[in-house]
């Protein structure tokens, strides 16, 4: 067996809620650097007027990542960090700790199994409520990585508070909400990609003995899930951060900007920074599903009584 073993008796929705968010600022901690690379090859080419003079071009993942290195120093890569964290801990909570309850919810009583009609509703619904209540610091997180890529003197935040600060006082509080409904078909599509996925590869690798439920099994899973996440995300993604990152007035709503890309680059455009993307949520995928298997076992077993 490898990690802990699976408990006798299954963890409260409070453990699953709270593992699922210290299971998301963990993945984040391990790859932002590769989500920040992914915000930055995603808005590069943007038509901005007026245009900045001296603007750096990004090419692949490393180039990206060495770039930054080079030119904004080690800690450009963790730029917004602490708005990825407050993120995750109210946006992780709520999609992934709330999954299974929600599954449960949708599944006809008296049913042997969970269908995969209920397992996607249940990723639809746990995505659109936490995009709804983490959207703030997602857009913050989104203009804090991009803000770098700016030289210094037309920077618009200095830290992550000065960002909340001039976003709600320049474009208003709806400015926080701003690209809240593509992040909402964004995450259902993600979630249904990731969770879903998840759950039916380690279901039907637990069920016809291939694995069982340790580490190795919680890694597969968790690898077809992020790249099928992906896939199906990644135009979504790309036109959820053009949208969150323009200026007011450079885009008239979401439909506008996704045919700006679609003229400016064609099909292309939609899948720009794909390979950090996959980089991004393959890994992510995997440390937070291989964390979160483990703490919620950590957590009953700290806790039996309260189980």
């Amino acid at each position: 067996m490898v990690g802990l073993k699976p408990p006798e008796v299954p963890p409260t929705a409070a453990m699953k809620f709270v593992s699922a968010g210290m299971a998301g600022c963990i993945a984040d901690v391990c790859t932002f650097p590769l989500d920040t690379a992914k915000v930055r090859l995603q808005i590069q080419g943007e038509v901005r007027i007026p245009r900045s003079t001296g603007t750096v071009e990004y090419r692949g993942v490393l180039g990206t990542l060495s770039t930054m290195v080079r030119t904004e120093g080690p800690r450009s890569l963790y730029s917004g960090l602490a708005a990825g964290l407050q993120r995750q801990m109210s946006f992780a909570s709520i999609r992934i700790g709330l999954y299974d309850s929600v599954k449960q919810l949708y599944t006809p009583k008296g049913a042997e199994s969970t269908g995969l009609a209920a397992r996607v509703l249940a990723g639809c619904t746990t995505g659109a409520v936490a995009v709804t209540c983490a959207q703030p610091t997602d857009v913050v997180k989104v203009r804090f990585q991009a803000n770098g890529a700016l030289p210094d003197g037309v920077r618009r935040y200095s830290g992550t508070v000065d960002a909340y600060r001039t976003i709600a006082r320049e474009e208003g509080v709806r400015g926080l909400w701003r690209g809240t409904l593509p992040n909402i078909a964004r995450n259902a599509i993600i979630n249904c990609g990731e969770l879903v996925t998840y759950d039916l590869i380690k279901d039907a690798l637990l069920q016809a003995q291939l694995m069982t439920d340790n580490l190795p099994c919680h890694f597969v899973a968790a690898f077809g899930a992020g790249f099928c996440a992906t896939v199906v995300a990644s135009p979504v993604d790309v036109v959820k951060t053009r949208y969150m990152n323009s200026s007011p007035g450079q885009y008239r709503n979401v439909l506008s900007c996704l045919l700006a890309l679609l003229m400016q680059d064609g099909l292309a455009g939609f899948y720009k920074g794909f390979v950090p993307s996959f980089l991004r949520l393959g890994s992510w995928n995997i440390v937070m599903f291989i964390s979160y298997e483990q703490l919620q076992r950590a957590a009953t077993l700290a806790w039996p009584a309260h189980s």
